[in-house]
This record gives structure tokens, sequence and C-alpha cells, in this order.
């Protein structure tokens, strides 16, 4: 079926909208309210654990994930009401769904919300009930929700493909306009802020490259794959090279723009980036609306521009010597022209190509091989995880003794705040906690009044359905106002099984102030993270999968260009690591009191690794023009080049206090000498000369900069 033009968020919410109407007719039909509750919980269960994968895929999921509540709220069935007995299976529970999800993201959704499905269990438990009416009510639910999702798939199976590809391309756009800020001469004052700028842009596009990526491997390991899932990975793989080349450092920007800043030529290029990002935006709202792509011509005009600028610079000064790299730099950003161009020509060109080739590095963790190494690694206090998961058993320890000592009729709701509430990291946990305060106060104050107002079943179950729909739809974007929805839908809720709201109300306020100081305590007092927060470790992965990437480029100059997996994945880890140390220091600017100096160490390790990243990328970039000159390079010459990227490599692999670092890199600078002059028109040598330089100048000051940080030490609080 062809895709239907609309917005992303209004087919994500749909499953969750047809589930909840089918329940809510159910309830007013047959009347039975008193398992109402369990049943919408156990659709929204089925939301917050809902993963894309294809249709056995999913099937896969769902089998798995009711036999995880299925156990889950039968254990709690049983032993509620055995308070030792039950506050150890909670411990027992918080601390083991935890450490699951260090294996993968598909074992961390379906852990969490497991224990989600727990906690639900509870706060539906009744002793008129029987005992298996809530662990059915629960997984009918999850099953109605997942009936709704593979329907919509089946309908719209590569729909999420290409919304996330939209939303790619938009990252990528602005990750485009912040780089064109590097081509203002009256901004060059402010390069080191841009860069840690687009630093952060980095994050958000990678991110949403991961996305994509999982999205297409669970569509490209079927055996039958259509062929608009091969056009949908080329454009991912055409967005990627877009990427490698945009992030390309061919030049020094300060000297161009002191160079260039009474001449026409750095606006020139500045507008054909600022194009180049329209162009990419254009592309997401093409895949969004389901219409063909077109290549704008005003590129290609902005494009020719560039060029007769660029050749009436080189005429005047005889070559750009005086600006090195200026021609690279032109001849990479017009190679984007070409990538966008060939996005025009994806969708006719596919249908020759044969998509079996087509390949994606896989995501799949099922062995007991692969699960217990994934484990044993995080077991060990410099794991967060580990860390989180013994936080999260002590928190729930705490809640359960304070809920049976003082008799709480409702104090597990202090537990399911403080399960939510209670992040990683101290930034993320208090960012949560007050819009979890905000948004559950204002719900209590109308979702306490709407029952009097609504003393119909019909007007309150459709209350429960909008709220529903609505907590689901801001959960991401507005932590708040999911939080005020989901309040109202639990106290409307209340109403409709009987309960008095006006008690629901005051409970429900204390428990999640409760719930949020326990949340708040675990993460300033438990192993905060500020006292294992290492940037000197987190940087130096960062530099060495830097040299796995850098190494991947060699191979790649060497034998010849192949875009294959190997090499992609070596250029994902590299920008993975990147974005680590990205949200690391992101993590500490929420706190600059706590971490003092060190987070200016941290800025400048940012800066610093994001300047390696964009001198490998630009080696990246020009394998396919070393492929095309080829031929005029003698195997010596290759070898020559290949041994100091080599050895760049090698230096970047090392741990950061080796004491060879110094030799090796003494050496490589007699090497980058190059004894033998190179010739005016030998252009790729001039290239790898310029990039292997740069790589070989920017190395010592990141050790200096790891050495700064305490000496790569833990960071403590001030």
């Amino acid at each position: 079926m062809r895709t239907i033009p609309v917005r992303a968020g209004y087919l994500s919410n749909l499953p969750m909208l047809l589930s909840m109407m089918l329940a809510a007719l159910w309830v007013w039909y047959t009347g039975n309210t008193a398992e109402s509750t369990a049943l919408f919980l156990g659709i929204i269960a089925g939301g917050l654990v809902d993963l894309d994968d294809g249709f056995t895929g999913r099937l896969r999921n769902l089998f798995f994930t009711l036999i995880h509540f299925s156990l889950a709220a039968t254990a709690v069935q049983w032993t509620f009401g055995h308070p030792l007995a039950f506050s150890l299976l909670m411990v027992w529970a918080a601390f083991s769904m935890t450490m699951m999800g260090a294996i993968d993201v598909r074992y961390r959704t379906i852990a969490f919300g497991t224990l989600l499905v727990m906690l639900y269990t509870v706060l539906t438990y009744s002793p008129l009930l029987p005992w298996y009416t809530n662990p059915i009510m629960l997984v009918c639910g999850t099953s109605l929700f997942s009936l709704c999702t593979l329907v919509l798939h089946l309908l719209f199976p590569n729909r999420p493909v290409q919304d996330n590809l939209a939303g790619s391309f938009a990252r990528l756009a602005d990750y485009m306009l912040v780089k064109a800020q590097f081509f203002d001469p009256d901004e060059v004052d402010l390069l080191a802020e841009r860069e840690l700028e687009l630093a952060m842009k980095n994050t958000a596009v990678i991110n949403g490259f991961n996305q994509c990526r999982t999205a297409l491997f669970y569509r490209l390991r079927r055996q039958h794959r259509q062929r608009s899932i091969g056009m949908l990975l080329q454009y991912y793989l055409t967005a990627q090279n877009i990427h490698e080349r945009i992030s390309s450092r061919h030049v020094d920007y300060a000297a161009l723009a002191h160079k260039l800043a009474h001449s026409d030529l750095i606006y020139r290029i500045q507008r054909l980036i600022v194009l180049q990002a329209q162009a990419c935006r254009q592309m997401g709202e093409c895949l969004q609306e389901d219409k063909p792509y077109a290549f704008n011509l005003m590129l290609q005009r902005a494009g020719e521009g560039v060029q007769q600028a660029v050749a009436r610079y080189c005429a005047e000064h005889g070559s750009d010597e005086d600006l090195p790299g200026l021609q690279q730099l032109t001849a990479n950003i017009l190679a984007i022209n070409e990538q966008l161009l060939w996005l025009e020509q994806v969708k006719n060109n596919s249908k020759e190509q044969n998509i079996g080739d087509l390949q994606i590095a896989g995501l799949d963790v099922d062995r007991i091989r692969d699960i217990l190494p994934a484990l044993k690694a995080h077991f060990t206090f410099q794991s967060n995880v580990l860390r989180h998961a013994v936080r999260l058993a002590i928190l729930t320890a705490v809640t359960c003794v304070v809920v049976e000592s003082f008799h709480l009729k409702m104090g597990y709701w202090i537990l399911l705040t403080g399960v939510i509430v209670c992040q990683p990291n101290y930034s993320a946990t208090t960012a949560r906690l007050k819009q979890r305060i905000v948004g559950t106060l204002l719900g209590v104050v109308v979702g306490s009044a709407l029952p009097y107002f609504v003393p119909a079943l019909s007007g309150r179950l459709i209350i429960v359905v909008v709220s529903t729909v609505l907590f689901f739809a801001f959960r991401v974007r507005r932590y708040s106002f999911s939080t005020f929805f989901i309040t109202v839908q639990v106290l409307v809720g209340f109403a409709i099984i009987g309960m008095d709201t006006q008690s629901a109300m005051l409970s429900r306020f204390t428990d999640t102030i409760l719930g949020s100081v326990l949340a708040w305590c675990a993460v300033s007092y438990l192993w905060p993270d500020w006292r294992y927060l290492t940037l000197g470790r987190i940087a130096g992965r960062a530099l060495s999968s830097d040299g796995v990437y850098l190494r991947q480029v060699a191979q790649q100059l060497q034998n010849g260009l192949s875009d294959d997996v190997v090499y992609r994945a070596a250029r994902r880890n590299a920008h993975e690591l990147a974005v680590t140390l990205s949200n690391t220091v992101a993590d500490m600017s929420m706190e600059p009191k706590r971490y003092g100096q060190h987070l200016a160490e941290g800025k400048t390790l940012l800066q610093l690794n994001y300047v390696l990243l964009s001198c490998i990328s630009a080696l990246g970039a020009i394998r396919a023009q070393v492929d095309r000159l080829r031929p005029q390079l003698t195997p010596e010459q290759v070898q020559y080049w290949m041994t100091i990227a080599g050895s760049l490599a090698e230096l970047m692999e090392q741990k950061p206090d080796s004491a060879l670092f110094q030799t090796k890199w003494e050496a490589l600078a007699e090497l980058l000498k190059v004894s033998r002059p190179l010739p005016d028109d030998d252009v790729v040598e001039k290239v790898l000369w310029r990039q292997l330089h740069q790589i070989h100048v920017q190395l010592p000051l990141y050790r200096q900069a790891l050495r700064a940080d305490a000496g790569a030490g833990r960071i403590a609080a001030q």
C-alpha cells in the first residue's frame, strides 16, 4: 500500500487509540468496571514495550513479553500479603530487570516493562477478585495493543523506516546549518563555540542514524526483501556519505576566514552549504509526505559559481598554497551535490539493483555465549548499569519497609514514582523529578474534579481513552504533560471502579513527592555518578575508536574503495564514542558547580576529539578521488602513506600513559617531513600529507588534555 502522507506521530499513536477504544467499548458494553483498571494498564504496558520489528520479529517479541508479564503478575498476586516474600521478590526484580537492560535495547525494554507490570499488579490488587483476574486482564490489554500494532504493521510495514529517515535528514540539515557558520568571517572569534555546538548536533545525527539502522536491520534480515526497503537503505547510506563529507575538516577555518574576509568566495561556500541543508530538509519532508524528491537546479548553479570563484582565486594567487586545502574543501562540498542528485535517481536505479547484496551490521543478542559476556562486563561498580541496579534495589527495599511498617493503603505509588523518576545519572533524575511533581499536581487537581462534572460511565471512559493517548503522545517530548495526562487517567479510572477520588487525590500527590524524594536521595548519596565519571577513560575509548576508523580508511585507500559493512561499522563506532563523550560533557554542564574545572577540560577533550574525527572523515571522503588517481601512484608511494596512517592509528589505540607515545610520535614527525619534493600536480599526495599532518599535530594536544584531567583519573565531587 502507498504510504499515507500524515505526520508520524498520528500513525504511531493510532494503535493506542484503537486498543483503548476497543477496551472502553468492552467495559461499557459488559459493565465489568472492576477489571477495567488492569485492562487499561495492560494496554499502557504493551505500548511501553512496543519495539519496531518485522512481522515475525513482532510475534516473537510478543511471545516473550506475554510470558514475562504473566509470570511477573502471577508472582506478585501470590506473594502480595506476605510482606517478606513480596519485598524480596520486588527487590530481586528491580535488580535483575535493570541488569538485563545491559544486554541490548530489546532486553532493556521488555525488562523495564515487566517491572512496571509487577507494580501495576500491586496497584490494581483487590482481595475481592480471584487471584488470576489481574494477570489475565494485564495480559489481555497487552495482547490487544499488540494486535493493533500488528495490523498497522501489515498495512504500513516500512513507515517507521521512512519516518526515521525523515528525522535523520532533518537532523543532518540542522548539522549542516551549523557547519555553514564556519564560513562567516565576522564570526571567526566564535569558532571554538561553534565546534562544541557542532559536536552536540552530531550527537542528534548519530542517534537518528542508529534509529534508521535498527529499523532497516529488522527488515533486511527477511529472506524475501521488498524493493522499497532497498531504496530506503540507499537513502540511509547516502545520508551517511553526506554526513562523512560535511563533517570533514580540510582547512584551518580561522585562517580561511581571515584570508577570504573580503572575497565573495567564502560567502559562496556558505550559501552552497545552506542550500544543501535545505535540500536535506526537503528530502525529509518528501519522505514524510511520500513524494518524489527533485534535485534543485539552484544547487547546480551555486556549485558552478563556487568552482569559478575557486579557479579565479587560484589564478590570481598562482595556486592555493597560501590557503592549503581550499581546492579539496570545495571539491568535497561539491561532491555533496552529487550525493543529493543521487537521491533523486535512487528510486529508478533501485529497480535494477540486487537488494540481496545490501547488508547492514547485525543487532541481535540471542545466544548465551553473547549474553553472558555482555552481563559479566557490567558486574563492576565502574559500570553505570550495576550502580543503577543496586540503587533501584535499595530504593525498592526502603519503600517496601516504609509501606508495610506504616500500613499505607496505596503506598506503592511511592515505589512506582521512584522507579520511573530514578534515572542512571543525577542530571536526568532531577530534570524528570521536577516535571513529575508539576505534572502530578496539575493532574490531581483536574483529575479529581472531572468525575463530578462527568458522572456517566461513557463520559468517563472517553476521558480515560483521550488522556491515555495524550500520555503516549507527550511521553518523549514533554514529560510533564505526559505525567499530567496519566494522572488524570488514573484518577478517573479510580472513579470508574467506585473509589473515592478525593482520598486518592491526596494519596497520589503525597506518594509522588515521597517517591521523588527517595529517587533524589538515591542518585545523590548511593554511588553518585560524579564519583565514578572518568573523562579520561571515556575520551581514551573515543580516541581508540578513532584509531580503528583511521585503520579502516587506510586499508580502503590502499586496497580500493569499498563501502562495506566493516568500514561503516568502524565509522559508526567512532561517532558513537564521540556521542558518549558529548553526552558526558552535556551531563556535566547541567551541574557546573560539582565538576568545576573538569567541565572545561571535558569541553576541550570533546572539541579535540571532534577535530580528530573530522580529519579522519576527510580522509574517508577522498577515497573515491584516490581510486580515480591510483594509476598515478607507485606502490612505494602507497606504502609510504599507509605506513604513516597505520602508525597514527597505532598511536591512537595505545593507552594514554604509554611511554612509547613520544618516541613514535617523533619518528612520525620525521617521516612527515617528506624528504622528497611533492610535484605541484600531485593532488593525491598533497591531500594525504595535509590530512595526516593535521592528525599528527592534534594527537599530542589530545594526550595533554587527557593528562590534564587529573591524570585521566576519577573526577571527585567538588
